[in-house]
């Protein structure tokens, strides 16, 4: 499986970005996917996930209804859209995806940068 990201950028804070996270490859064997961020000196953090089946989703207490994450399983693309942005949300974003078969295998791309200025 292979992920890219889009959509990274600088905004001012308040404002809204939206990451996309297109995925090819061994799609069907994708159980899960999420996001994450890291920011500089700090350890990389989940920001949400979502389930490809049910679509269950789940978010860190920080961007609790800040931040939406979707799927479109047709187009094999996750979202994140994010709103009333704050500068501790400047950070590395990372999107991830989770084969929970026979072998455990995770799947990282390659990051999208996010900066929030004040």
């Amino acid at each position: 499986v292979q992920l890219v990201e889009s959509g990274g950028g600088l905004v001012q804070a308040g404002g809204s970005l939206r990451l996309s996270c297109a995925a090819s490859g061994r799609t069907w064997s994708i159980n899960s996917m999420g996001w994450y961020r890291q920011a500089p000196g700090k350890q990389r953090e989940l920001v949400a996930s979502i389930t490809t089946g049910g679509g269950s989703t789940n978010y860190a207490d920080s961007v609790k209804g800040r931040f939406t994450i979707s799927r479109d399983n047709a187009r094999h693309t996750m979202y994140l859209q994010m709103n009333s942005l704050k500068p501790e949300d400047t950070a590395v974003y990372y999107c991830n995806a989770r084969d929970y078969g026979l072998r455990y295998v995770e799947y990282w791309g390659q990051g999208t940068q996010v900066t929030v200025s004040s």
